[in-house]
């Protein structure tokens, strides 16, 4: 160990000639450790709110999706379709075809977009398990059902345990018609279900036969999308490479993450501005460090006199005090760490603090990672490192021989 670091370590354990010293000092490290805390804590909040919105969308968004670049539909032949399903690492396809459409139940009308699905839906997605009510039905003609998200359900005024009344759908004409002619094909749904998901989809989605969507804009074999569930654990990138190759360059390849880009996005730019709005406190808090180490300079001056005496020079003096400033700094961060942890704990274990209102969780998500322990410790650091500078520079300053007035 160098010398300046042990003279530095002994200063930190060190009584002081003023009790005032040891306040401010234990002020210093006190909201340092308070600082990490909530540094720390910022992060894992973001991050669990991201865990969960990744889970909600896992729910309703496949592995891998794939859609043309230009235009809303494509052919999704036989041939297609086989030469994917042959291709390792690939478990379930399914063809989905989704359109705004207008749909009218009782006397209740909206706007929303129809998705049909082909019977492999339910296995790419994990719809099941977000029923709230009835469960997932798509029928066949004549009779077909419709699986709609709770905000439409509520929009439509939609009663899943009637039977009888069915939903109608509208879908304007593809081809010219006459002025005298009907410009909607109308085609109707009987409710089966609804599912929660998060508002985006829970608003807009109604769930229906593929079939049934194809007629309703006679569009036979078109697709708008394939979505694809992968063996567990396959090399996800040789895989999407390989889907990639078979489909062509006209066609985008997206993971879950990809799929919702600009959302994930924005919660990460919010993540680190929240970040940086709270590291704005440690740099109030970095001035009881330079108040601590400035008087502690000016105790130890006679002993940084008699030092220089001995032949230290200027900078062995200046790095003593800012090994003394990280030595604090590190202090701070160690107990703020075990409040981060504790209020973790807490929080994952009994809900400490809950979400206020009527929120899809009770209690605020949590998620603690290794990364932002290092980007928060980083941080501190050096703050602290710069709050030591004014204090070293002093110290640096301070000659060889002192005269008593």
């Amino acid at each position: 160990m160098n010398l300046p670091l042990r003279i530095a370590r002994r200063y930190l354990f060190a009584r002081r000639s003023t009790n005032a010293i040891n306040i401010i000092t234990g002020i210093a490290v006190l909201g340092i450790s308070i600082g990490t805390a909530a540094l720390l804590l910022v992060l894992s909040v973001f991050n669990g709110f991201e865990d969960l919105i990744v889970g909600m969308y896992s729910h309703f968004n496949p592995e891998v999706k794939v859609t043309p670049k230009e235009g809303k539909t494509f052919i999704a032949d036989d041939t297609l379709l086989l030469k994917l399903e042959e291709m390792p690492g690939i478990q379930v396809i399914s063809v989905t075809l989704e359109e705004v459409a207008v749909f009218e139940y009782k006397d209740n009308q909206t706007f929303g977009i129809i998705k049909g699905v082909d019977e492999n839906f339910a296995r790419v997605t994990d719809l099941d398990s977000t029923l709230r009510e009835g469960k997932f039905q798509l029928g066949q003609a004549p009779r077909y059902f419709a699986v709609l998200g709770a905000g439409m359900r509520n929009k439509l005024a939609v009663d899943i345990e009637d039977m009888f009344s069915s939903i109608s759908v509208y879908m304007p004409k593809r081809k010219e018609v006459g002025p005298f002619d009907q410009q909607f094909m109308v085609q109707s749904l009987y409710p089966a279900g609804t599912f929660a998901i998060q508002q985006d989809f829970d608003q807009e989605y109604v769930l229906a036969d593929l079939g049934f969507t194809r007629k309703l804009l006679g569009l036979p074999d078109a697709a708008s999308a394939l979505e694809i569930k992968l063996e567990p654990g396959y090399n996800i990138p040789s895989t999407f490479r390989a889907i990639q190759s078979v489909m062509g360059e006209g066609f985008r390849v997206q993971n879950r993450f990809e799929q919702e880009e600009s959302f994930f996005k924005l919660m990460k730019l919010e993540k680190w501005l929240s970040y940086a709005i709270a590291g704005l406190m440690m740099l109030l808090v970095a001035f009881n460090l330079v108040g601590a180490l400035w008087m502690i300079v000016l105790e130890k001056q006679w002993d940084i006199a008699i030092l220089k005496s001995m032949g230290s020079n200027n900078n062995m003096v200046r790095n003593i005090f800012l090994y003394e400033g990280l030595l604090l700094s590190f202090l701070g961060v160690f107990i703020g760490f075990i409040l981060a942890a504790t209020v973790y704990i807490l929080q994952k274990d009994f809900g400490l603090i809950g979400v206020p209102g009527n929120a899809a969780v009770d209690a605020y998500p949590i998620s603690m990672r290794g990364f932002d322990f290092a980007v928060v410790m980083l941080t501190v650091l050096v703050i602290g490192f710069l709050a030591s500078l004014p204090p070293a520079m002093r110290a640096k300053r301070i000659p060889a021989i002192i005269r008593e007035e």
